[in-house]
């Protein structure tokens, strides 16, 4: 299974459809700060189920700040990083939610920039932004029953 992940978006929906375009995935993550935009991608694809969390600029909505999502048996926990101390500054707390609900992959955006690490058995992955202007990237994720990975590549 090919998952997206975006976060970031800030009102780039033209940039997130030519990434679903390029990935041609099987589920998109939105991890936040313009979930507005996330609703907007998928009423363009409303046949690729789309789950979202609230990043620090979408306080007016009535969304989860942070998700914990199961593919092909691998627990994946989304937020978009402005919670468990921002990981503007560190990752610790972050962290330390992933292990404390089992997960595999912890997903975060918020700084607007592109990382993939794997750090014993917890894969770490900001997709970066795809908002204009800098560098636009995103995040996939390959899930099968016996594989996991995760990338991030440049628009």
């Amino acid at each position: 299974m090919r998952i997206l992940v975006l976060s970031d978006s800030h009102g780039a929906v033209e940039n997130m459809v030519k990434i679903v375009g390029l990935a041609e995935p099987a589920h998109i993550l939105h991890l936040g700060d313009c979930l507005r935009d996330a609703e907007a991608l998928h009423r363009l694809f409303p046949n690729i189920p789309l789950d979202a969390v609230a990043g620090n600029c979408d306080w007016a909505l009535d969304a989860p700040t942070e998700r914990l999502l199961e593919f092909a048996g691998h627990r994946i926990l989304m937020m978009h990083g402005h919670t468990h101390g921002d990981v503007k500054n560190s990752e610790m707390g972050s962290r330390y939610a992933a292990a404390e609900a089992g997960a595999e992959v912890l997903l975060f955006g918020h700084t607007h920039e592109a990382k993939v690490d794997k750090s014993g058995d917890l894969w770490i992955m900001n997709p970066g932004t795809c908002q204009y202007g800098g560098r636009l990237s995103y995040g996939v994720i390959t899930a099968t029953r016996d594989k996991l990975e995760c990338t991030t590549c440049l628009l």
